[in-house]
């Protein structure tokens, strides 16, 4: 039996989302069951301890679900010896639009190849990180890799994983309902979640 089906039969025996990745909805289920309490009051898959201030400020635009999963990162990123920020969290359609404008209609390069309501990112389930040596961003580093393979092993999905796009910062937290789905059929189910008030996650 490969760890990933192991995985997967604990998450179907705890009630959790089954997606064979170990993250901390999975460790905090186990924790509740093997422990039976809670952690200053919260669940402790919601416990996870904070990051830095500025990877938190960042962090509070996210969904609570993707919340947890991101602070992981980080502190497995530095177990690592990897220092990694979030930079980028959730953005409005409004600011997705001045973004893709960028190098079209407005000066700058291109930077988005995705209007508003066309990235994760316009609904709370997308981040990216930056990697640091001491207070200096490194926009292009080997070390990109290895957050990325970090990411996955918590259940993320890596824009470095992409075949059309590559995008090494990214990570985003997709629904077990979008395990089947496209990207393109994923972010046309989020926009009439938005639109109609269902959770994402739900």
């Amino acid at each position: 039996m490969r760890i990933e089906e192991m995985i997967a039969a604990v998450q179907q025996k705890l009630g959790i989302d089954v997606d064979g990745k170990a993250g901390p909805q999975t460790w905090g289920a186990i924790y509740e069951r093997l422990v039976g309490k809670k952690i200053d009051g919260h669940k402790p898959s919601e416990a996870i301890a904070g990051v830095d201030s500025r990877s938190e400020k960042t962090i509070a635009t996210l969904l609570p679900e993707v919340r947890p999963i991101t602070r992981s990162h980080v502190q497995k990123a530095a177990a690592s010896g990897i220092t990694i920020k979030i930079i980028s969290g959730l953005r409005t359609y409004k600011e997705q639009d001045a973004l893709y404008a960028q190098g079209r209609t407005q000066p700058g390069a291109i930077v988005t190849n995705a209007r508003g309501g066309y990235s994760n990112h316009n609904f709370g389930i997308a981040f990216d990180v930056g990697v640091f040596e001491g207070n200096k961003y490194l926009p292009d580093s080997p070390k990109y890799n290895a957050v990325g393979v970090l990411g996955m092993d918590l259940g993320l999905e890596w824009g470095g994983s992409w075949k059309t796009i590559v995008d090494q910062p990214h990570f985003e937290l997709r629904p077990a309902w979008a395990a089947g789905l496209t990207e393109k059929q994923m972010l046309a189910e989020l926009r009439a979640r938005q639109d109609n008030g269902t959770p994402v996650y739900a």
